[in-house]
C-alpha cells in the first residue's frame, strides 16, 4: 500500500504542474548542510531522510541564447571548439588532434520506467533535456589551422547503438555501444569510417537497462579494455539477478576476448582515467538517490583490483543502506570507502587528468570533472565543471569551479558530460543540453 500511495502522491504532484513551468519540483526535504561539507576525503553523512515522495527538483532544459556561453574561472576564456551537435554526451581525442564526439542517448528500453511511475519518469528526462531520440553516431571535429574552432564536422560512424566510450589501441578503435564493444580499423587523418565494426563482447544491457552509458579505456600498454557498467536500478529494488556484471568495472583481455569483474560495488561509473605520475586508474562514480538532500555524495576514487565498493549494501564504506534486503554483511565488511567526495547528486560524469602547460599553473596537476546536475536535491547541485587539485598523486585540496553559468534560475542552459585534454593542452566539456563543445583554456591564449 506504501508503494501505491507514493505512485499515486507522485503522479498527483506531476499533474499539479503546469506545461509552461519552468521547474519541476515535487515535494521533499531540503539539504541542511553547507555544500563543503559535502566534498573532500571525509564527507559530512547525516542520518538518512525518506518520504513517500522522493524529492525531484530539476532544472528545465534551455539551451544557451545566441551569444551566451558558460562562465570560465578567473584567467581562463571559453569559447565554443563545436556547436549545432546532436546531444554530445563523449569525447576522445586522436593522436592527430581530431576530436571524436559520441552524439547519443538512451536506447528502447521497454522494460525501464514502466506504468505510472515511468510515465513521470520520462517527463522528469524529457524537461532535463535527455527525452530526445539518439542520433547514434559518433563524429569528428577538426580544428585544422588550430584556433581553438573546428572548422568542420563529419559523421565518422553511423549506426551505432547509444554509444558512448572510445578508445583507440594502435590502429584500431573501439566504441561502446549500450550493449558491446566493437572494433573498427583506423587510418590516421580518416574523416569517417564505412568498414562494418567488429564486436569484440558483449555487455550488459537488455530491456531494463536502467544505466545505459559504458564508457571505456585502454591500459597502458594496449593489451586490456577497462569498461564501466552501472547498476540496473537504484538500490537493487529489481532483484540481484538483474545485477549480474553490473554496478561495476570490467576489464576485457583482447588476446582472449575474455570478460570480467575488475571491481565491483560502483552503482553508475562513468568518467575513467590513469593519473599520470602513479598510473593507477580512477573514476568518478554516481551515487544512491532518495536517501535526502544531503546524501549520499557522488565520489572520485582510486580503482583497487578485486575492490568492492558498497553498492548497494552500504555506501561510503560500511554505512548500511536498510532499504535493501537481503543483506550481506560479509560484503559491507569489505567496502572501500572511496577517495574524494563531490557533493551530494550532483551526477558527476566526465574525468580528465590534466596534461601538459597550456593552462595556468594552478590546474597543471588534478582532475577536471563534469558535473551534469541533480534532480534529486534541493537546492540544486552540479551544473558545472570542477578541477580536484592532485599532489603525489592524490586528491590535495578544495575543489575549484572551472567552468559555471549552466543555470538560469530554474533553466538549465546547459548540462556538462565528458571533459577531455585537446592535443593543445586545453580542456573540452560536452555540453548535451547546449548541444555544442566547449573548450576553456587561458584567457590570453587563443
Amino acid at each position: 500500500m506504501k508503494a501505491i500511495a507514493r505512485i499515486l502522491l507522485t503522479v498527483a504532484a506531476v499533474m499539479l504542474i503546469g506545461g509552461a513551468a519552468a521547474v519541476f519540483l515535487l515535494s521533499g526535504d531540503t539539504a541542511t548542510l553547507p555544500d563543503e561539507a559535502s566534498v573532500g576525503p571525509n564527507p559530512t553523512l547525516p542520518q538518512p531522510t525518506t518520504s513517500l515522495v522522493p524529492t525531484v527538483h530539476i532544472a528545465t532544459a534551455k539551451g544557451w541564447p545566441p551569444g551566451v556561453a558558460p562562465m570560465p574561472a578567473p584567467g581562463l576564456s571559453v569559447k565554443a571548439y563545436a556547436a549545432g551537435l546532436d546531444h554530445p554526451r563523449w569525447l576522445h581525442v586522436l593522436p592527430n588532434g581530431d576530436v571524436l564526439v559520441a552524439e547519443t542517448n538512451a536506447p528502447q528500453r521497454p522494460q525501464e520506467g514502466g506504468g505510472i511511475r515511468g510515465w513521470a519518469s520520462r517527463m522528469v528526462q524529457e524537461r532535463a533535456g535527455a527525452g530526445v531520440a539518439s542520433a547514434n553516431r559518433i563524429s569528428l571535429l577538426r580544428d585544422a589551422d588550430h584556433d581553438g574552432v573546428a572548422e568542420t564536422k563529419t559523421v565518422f560512424i553511423a549506426g551505432l547503438n547509444s554509444p558512448f566510450g572510445m578508445a583507440l589501441v594502435g590502429q584500431d578503435l573501439y566504441v561502446a555501444n549500450t550493449d558491446a564493444i566493437l572494433r573498427f580499423p583506423y587510418a590516421t587523418g580518416a574523416t569517417g569510417i564505412d568498414a562494418p565494426g567488429e564486436k569484440v563482447v558483449d555487455l550488459p544491457a537488455g530491456p531494463r537497462n536502467h544505466h545505459w552509458t559504458k564508457n571505456l579505456i585502454a591500459s597502458q600498454d594496449g593489451s586490456r579494455l577497462y569498461v564501466t557498467v552501472g547498476s540496473n536500478s537504484n538500490v537493487g529494488e529489481n532483484g540481484l539477478d538483474a545485477e549480474v556484471s553490473r554496478a561495476a568495472i570490467l576489464e576485457v583481455d583482447l588476446a582472449t576476448r575474455r570478460l570480467r569483474v575488475f571491481a565491483s560495488g560502483l552503482r553508475n561509473p562513468n568518467g575513467m582515467a590513469w593519473q599520470p605520475q602513479t598510473g593507477v586508474l580512477w573514476t568518478v562514480v554516481n551515487e544512491r538517490d532518495e536517501l535526502g538532500s544531503d546524501l549520499v555524495p557522488d565520489y572520485l576514487t582510486s580503482v583497487k583490483e578485486g575492490g568492492f565498493y558498497g553498492w548497494p549494501f552500504s555506501y561510503w564504506g560500511q554505512h548500511v543502506d536498510a532499504r535493501v534486503t537481503p543483506q550481506n554483511s560479509e560484503l559491507v565488511a569489505k567496502a572501500i570507502a572511496p577517495d574524494y567526495a563531490l557533493g551530494n547528486h550532483t551526477a558527476s560524469l566526465g574525468l580528465a587528468f590534466s596534461s601538459g602547460s597550456l593552462l595556468p599553473p594552478a590546474y597543471r596537476s588534478g582532475a577536471f570533472i563534469g558535473q551534469h546536475g541533480s534532480w534529486n536535491r534541493k537546492p540544486r547541485s552540479g551544473y558545472k565543471v570542477i578541477f580536484v587539485p592532485f599532489a603525489d598523486g592524490r586528491p590535495s585540496g578544495p575543489p575549484v569551479d572551472v567552468l559555471t553559468g549552466f543555470l538560469d534560475q530554474d533553466d538549465a542552459l546547459g548540462r556538462p558530460v565528458g571533459a577531455v585534454i585537446d592535443g593543445a593542452g586545453a580542456l573540452l566539456v560536452a555540453d548535451d543540453v547546449g548541444n555544442a563543445v566547449w573548450r576553456v583554456a587561458p584567457a590570453t591564449v587563443p
